[in-house]
């Protein structure tokens, strides 16, 4: 079982300001906020960060991984069209736009990449 993800920072004022803009819409909110990272949790469940943005423990520079990327399952196409808008808006990159895709009749799925280039999928259920 995952306890939590994490993804790298280069910037943490300028990611923070990025995930702040989308994830309330998917029902986290900022718990933890440290000059070396930032946590969030579900709004339902305050007390477990899930998710933390990060300056890079080794001190080196962050990169993405190549083939690495964080899916958030949301209530709605609508919610995933939203979380789609307002990263883009707030600098994220297009990697597919909100949709379903062929073989995946029943899910409605849009994907983009954070500041630093890490990879995001937002998803729903029809």
């Amino acid at each position: 079982m995952i306890g939590y993800f994490m993804y790298g920072t280069n910037n943490l004022e300028k990611s923070s300001k990025f995930y702040d803009s989308f994830l309330p819409e998917i029902e986290m909110i900022k718990v933890e906020d440290d000059n070396e990272f930032i946590g969030y949790a579900r709004k339902d469940d305050p007390k477990k960060t899930i998710f933390y943005i990060t300056l890079p423990f080794d001190g080196g520079k962050a990169s993405f991984g190549n083939g690495t990327m964080v899916a958030f399952k949301v209530l709605s196409q609508q919610i995933v069209d939203k979380v789609h808008e307002l990263a883009i808006k707030n600098g994220g990159i297009n990697e597919g736009d909100p949709g379903i895709r062929e073989g995946y009749d029943n899910m409605y799925f849009s994907y983009f990449r954070d500041l630093d280039n890490n990879k995001i999928c937002v998803y729903s259920e029809l």
